[in-house]
Parts: structure tokens; sequence; C-alpha cells
């Protein structure tokens, strides 16, 4: 769609729109399947609810004989459309086994990424007859691991189309192996040579609530998913900037905010100040912030509570009786109204301008398949709430108004608009934009 043109007292300015398609692929899951006691069935209706796109998962727990076999995940994808991350998950070493298994995938349409260890600072490995990661011993044999996982997927024909994503907290490397980079740099000084290539995107598990900022407090999805030093989370400058144990040093401050990265594990629990309800906003603003921030892809912790081990509850979408917490369907309802089959292969601009933006406020302009607009303004203020007017810089406009804490069908419709006034909060509006003129 062409550049609007807007009036002359109009503060509005043109801005790019991304593919609402893109944003919907973002938004992923981590999951239980069979072998943790999660019937594959029960799996596919929660993730059809909350439409979430693609799941984290990989060879852990996967045998031939089941309960989890390849066939669990070919028929999740062939039921929801939802693609998954390949990983070799906490304390795998099976690189053959994981490009094998990962072929079957792609043959189906089923491949998102292949992924590396799962916080080896907290699963160690063995490798070649080493044993790296935790905090005692050298991550000498994970750098080799993951080196060898990348070396194989991208030497494969099959294969190479498809991205490797890092370990996660390559920040807490007791020596300097490198990890902190996709592909080590000249100069770098690390144990492991200049040149050696990790992955193509960095992955991070940059949960909301974290020692160094364990409160509920305003914009914390968007502080969560900030590239810099001011994050208070282990985020991606803890982990690809300076790291959080050993301060190596990794990409500067410019690079890593255009570095190409994914969230694997992202989230909150309910637990003490962190409501059912809080819980529900602080995801969909997760999902929106992280996206925004530059996330490719975002997964959350957790779909269902875990039923097979003590710990790790109330982190779930689901209760354990498969019942939607607030959170499922909340993101059910966004998921809903932004809808869009397609997508748009030359995303255009639209002219808008949020009047004295609050620091809490937060826009992303989509454009759907049909062309039209879905612009997404979303506030992350705990208490209170703010007055705020968007200029359009159309002559008139037909809008459609949507608040996914409510429901799906519109609030708020208004026609021949040039502008619209929100009272915000604490989560998204979606405004639907047609019959611009």
């Amino acid at each position: 769609m062409a550049m609007m043109l807007w009036p002359k007292d109009s503060l509005a300015e043109p801005r790019a729109a991304i593919p609402t398609a893109d944003f919907l692929n973002s938004i992923g899951v981590v999951t239980s399947f069979p072998d943790r006691g999660q019937p594959l069935a029960k799996t596919i209706e929660m993730i059809r609810y909350c439409g979430f796109r693609w799941v984290r998962a990989g060879i852990e727990g996967l045998t031939d004989d089941g309960p989890t076999t390849m066939r669990t995940f070919l028929e999740l994808h062939r039921q929801t459309g939802a693609r998954l991350s390949w990983g070799l998950v906490s304390g795998g070493t099976d690189v053959k086994k994981l490009v094998e298994t990962g072929k079957t995938l792609a043959n189906s349409g089923a491949l998102l990424a292949f992924e590396g260890n799962n916080e080896p600072n907290n699963w160690t490995v063995e490798y070649q007859g080493e044993k790296g990661g935790g905090r005692e011993f050298s991550w000498m044999a994970v750098a080799k691991l993951q080196r060898d996982l990348y070396h194989a997927v991208k030497t494969d024909p099959a294969l190479a189309q498809y991205p490797v994503w890092s370990i996660s907290e390559p920040g807490a490397q007791r020596d300097n192996v490198g990890l902190q980079f996709l592909a080590i740099p000249s100069g770098a000084g690390t144990l492991m040579p200049a040149g050696t290539k990790y992955a193509d995107y960095a992955n991070v598990h940059n949960y909301l609530y974290h020692p160094h900022s364990p409160d509920p407090a305003d914009n914390k999805a968007w502080d969560a998913a900030d590239p810099t030093y001011a994050s208070r989370v282990d985020g991606i400058f803890g982990n690809f900037g300076l790291t959080w144990l050993k301060w190596f040093q990794g990409y500067t401050q410019e690079q890593l905010e255009t570095l190409p990265r994914v969230t694997t594990e992202t989230g909150t629990n309910i637990s003490g100040q962190v409501t059912e309800d809080l819980q529900g906003l602080n995801l969909l603003n997760l999902y929106l912030a992280q996206f925004k921030r530059g996330y490719t892809y975002t997964s959350v912790y957790l779909l269902r509570d875990r039923t097979d081990e003590d710990g790790n509850q109330s982190f779930g979408f689901f209760k354990p009786d498969y019942s939607p917490r607030k959170a499922a369907t909340y993101l059910h309802n966004m998921t809903t109204i932004l809808a869009d089959k397609g997508t748009v292969a030359a995303p255009g601009q639209f002219d808008y301008e949020i009047v004295d933006q609050p620091p809490t406020v937060h826009d992303l302009l989509l454009q759907h398949s049909d062309g039209t607009f879905r612009l997404v303004v979303w506030d992350e203020r705990l208490k209170g709430q703010d007055q705020v007017t968007v200029d359009l810089g159309v002559k008139s406009a037909s809008l459609s108004v949507y608040d996914p804490t409510i429901g799906v069908d519109p609030i708020q419709t208004q026609k021949n608009a040039t502008s619209l006034q929100l009272q915000l909060s604490d989560h998204p509006i979606v405004i639907a934009i047609s019959s611009v003129r």
C-alpha cells in the first residue's frame, strides 16, 4: 500500500509496517510431551487455542518405541501448523541423531531451526571423552560440540538453509572459549581460534523476574527485552556483550543492537506479587516487546504446568487440569484478533504519531496480507493510566478497536477518523485500520 499523505497540521509521520505474519510466527512456547505425561491430543488442543506458531523441542526423551517418537512431532505439526526448534536440550551430545531427525522434520515442513545445548551451566556435557560446562569444568567441550553442530548442519545440503541458534547461558563460561560470539572475530583472544562458527542467532533465557529485578514494575517486559547493559535480567548484554560470570568481552553495544537473536525460554510464574492476571498481562506485553526490540522468535515457559516433577509450577498458560489461565485466554484473543492466513511480500507505510508518547507506551505497526494495517499500542504501566492521542496522517479512516483482555470483538468503531483517543494502562490495544483516504 502506498504511503499516506497527512494534513499540514498533523504530527503524523510515515512508519514502515511489518507483516502481521512475522509477528505471529514469532510466538512460541515450551511444552511437555508424552514422555513427561502430557498426551499429544491435549498438547495440540492447547497450542491451537493460543495460536502458537512454533514449539521448542529436541531429542531429549525421543525414542523409537515411545511414548515420544518422531511421529509425535510430525503429528503436532500436521494438526497445528506449528514448526519446531530442534535442539540437543539438557546435556545432549548426539549431533548425528539431531541432524538425522532434523531432516525428517525438514522433509515435512516442520523444522524451524536447530538449537545448541540448554543451559550447560546447569547441565554439563561429556563430548568426545571430555567433560564440560557447569561451574567446575572447562567449557571447551561445550564449545567443540556447538562448533561441530553448526558445521554438521551447514555442510548438509538438505539442512544448510536452516538457522542454528546458540547455546543458552554462554554468560556462564568459566574459561573464555568464545561462546559469547556467533563467530569468533579476529583479535578476540579466545581459547578457540578466530573464525570458529557457533551459530546464526544469539539465544537467551531472559525471564521477566530475576534476582536483580525481582518485583513487578513499569516496563517490565520492555526492559527484559533490552539488549543494552541497562537490562536487569539475564539478557543479551550479560551473555553476548560482557559475560555475567567472568566478564569476558563479547560484542560492542552497537553490535548488540542488531545482533540476530531469539529467546527459547522466558516468562513468569504466579507467585508473590505476580497474580494470575498480572502473569497474563506480562506475557501479552512480553511477546510484543520482544518482537519490537529485535527478537525474531520468542518461546515462553510453559504451555501447561509440569505434573511429573516438583517445582516449576504455575508457569503455565494452562493449569494441570488443562483449564486455561488468563494468560491463555488473553493470548487466544490477541492471536484471533490479529489472525492472518497469508503474508505481505513488500509491506508498506502508514502515517501516524502518538502525541507526547509516555515512556511506558509502545507501538507496533503491522500489515495484513490484504494490505490493511493493524496498529498495536500497549502500555506497561503497573499502576494508573495514560490518556494518549494517536494522530493519523489521513483525511479519514475507518477504525475498529480491540482489547484482548476483554474478548475478540471490537470495543469501539469509528468512521471518518483522523485521530483516536486511547485510555491505556497495562496491556495492548489493537487498532484495525481500513477504508483509508
